[in-house]
């Protein structure tokens, strides 16, 4: 299932772009050039990107836009980068990203406002 937009009114036709491969978890995959991680994920029916620091419950994109932070994967081995404005490379490898301890517990350890 071809979950990518084929003929885009802006951006031309795909036909006309780079096929480009990349792993995820391990996972043989391919993507266009120009595409963003999440673009190429999505379009390989992948949808969860990452597990919620405190509850471990599965996150996917959300915003798309770079302002969320929802979409972080571990690229390479940095942790913490946006699916959504990082463009793939090739035979970039790419891992869901690691469940995270939560800044902000520790700024307010021992405070009852939270």
């Amino acid at each position: 299932m071809n979950n990518r937009i084929i003929n885009h009114p802006v951006l031309g036709e795909i036909k006309n772009r780079k096929k480009i491969p990349f792993h995820f978890n391990g996972q043989y995959y391919e993507a266009y050039e120009g595409e963003t991680i999440a673009a190429a994920l999505l379009a390989n029916n992948i949808r969860i990107l990452r597990f919620h620091e405190e509850s471990g419950t599965a996150r996917g994109i959300y915003c798309n836009i770079g302002h969320c932070f929802e979409c972080r994967v571990t690229v390479n081995g940095c942790n913490n980068v946006r699916a959504c404005i990082t463009l793939v490379e090739e035979n970039m490898d790419i891992h869901n990203g690691k469940r995270q301890p939560t800044p902000i517990k520790d700024l307010f350890k021992g405070e009852n406002n939270i």
